[in-house]
This record gives structure tokens, sequence and C-alpha cells, in this order.
């Protein structure tokens, strides 16, 4: 089966200028270390970094393919489902892997898992998510407790939220569905960490700091 890693790029970013190339202390530009981590993973074939500007080039490490996607999809109008549309629409396989620059510490030991549990046949489509057992309240009113009987944190109902890293899909789940997560996916548990999600400037910041203790320890 043919595995194919998705990296959408896109230059503008309205809340973190420049943030897909912003670099880290060491000058190690954010969106190289997603790429490192697909080149990493023994189950991806090819890893492309989609993108409308061709100036992105300059930041694609050695075995990294670029295809070039319409402008039209900058948009705030378009999501990654019109993403991964028009990508499957140029490039073939049977197995996607979407992941994006703003999650530096991904794993490729993930990336490998969600692979196999889809291309095991038993699930079809796996993504990375976080647990969480918090304390959660919306308009005002407990959501997951009953704040009469206050439980512990550990005896809380457990809850997922998705993480940037890897949301994978065979190409038959998307084009049934039109979407990267079908009706039976695979929910890999990540640690907090490897999570991190960069949305805006203090995320950076907390990921610089991340990185510089991960890179010192090496």
């Amino acid at each position: 089966m043919k595995v194919v890693a998705l990296i959408p790029i896109k230059l503008g970013s309205e809340r973190v200028p420049g943030k897909n190339i912003k670099p880290f202390f060491d000058g190690t530009p954010l969106m190289h270390l997603i790429q490192r981590v697909c080149l990493s993973a023994m189950s991806i074939d090819e890893t492309y970094v989609y993108c409308s500007d061709d100036y992105i080039k300059e930041y694609l490490l050695d075995g990294i393919k670029f295809l070039k996607r319409p402008e039209y999809l900058n948009g705030n109008t378009y999501g990654s489902n019109h993403i991964i549309r028009e990508f499957i629409a140029s490039v073939d396989a049977d197995i996607y892997l979407e992941t994006h620059a703003t999650a530096p510490f991904a794993l490729p030991e993930s990336f490998d898992i969600c692979i196999s549990k889809v291309a095991s046949g038993g699930y079809d489509s796996a993504f990375c998510a976080e647990p969480l057992r918090n304390f959660l309240w919306q308009e005002g009113r407990p959501i997951n407790f009953d704040i009469n009987n206050f439980p512990r944190t550990q005896d809380l109902p457990l809850i997922y939220q998705e993480a940037p890293g890897a949301y994978v899909f065979t190409k038959e789940t998307f084009q049934m569905y039109g979407r990267r997560v079908g009706v039976n996916p695979y929910i890999h548990e990540i640690r907090r960490i490897e999570a991190t999600d960069i949305d805006y400037p203090e995320d950076f910041e907390i990921a610089n700091i991340i990185y510089k203790e991960l890179i010192l320890k090496k």
C-alpha cells in the first residue's frame, strides 16, 4: 500500500506572522521539525509540502517534495477537507497522512502506529489526540460533572482533544465521506508535549523553550 504524507503550508498567518517558517532559538525554521518527523516515519513512502508560494521551496529538506496548490485555497473559507480533496486529485495513494508544521513535537512512532491501524483494515481512519480529564464548563454550566457531587479529577469521563500531529485515512474513506475522519476512527493517545499546537504567539514562545530543552538534552 502506498502511503503519502501531506503538509499543507500557508505563508500568511494572521495570529503568528510567518509562523510556519519562524525560527527557533538556534535558527531552525518551525516547518523543518515536522518534515523530519515524516522522513523518520517508517511507513511513509512520499511526503509533500503543499503550498501556493514557490518561496517555500527554500525551506524543504532533502527527500521532501513540493506541490503547488491553487491560490484560492488560501482563503479563510476553505478548510482542511477542501485542501485534501484538491491534493488527492493530484497525488494518488492508498493511504494519506495529513500533518501540520504547527505540531513541532509530533513523533514518527505515532505516525507509524496510526498508519498501521488504518492499513490493517480495522479502522477507516486514525488521528492523534490528547486525553483530557478536566472540569469543563459551557455557558455558565458544568458539562462533564455534577456540581452537587464533585468528583475527583481522575474519575471524570475521558474526553479527547484532537492534536495537529497526524490524521490518517484511506482514499476510499475520504471519497466516501468527504472528510479526513471516517465513521470508525482509531484514536491514538499522545502526551501533552507531543500534542503541542502553535496557534498563538505565546504558543510559539512556549514551544521554543521546550525545543531548547530537548536540543540541550541530546
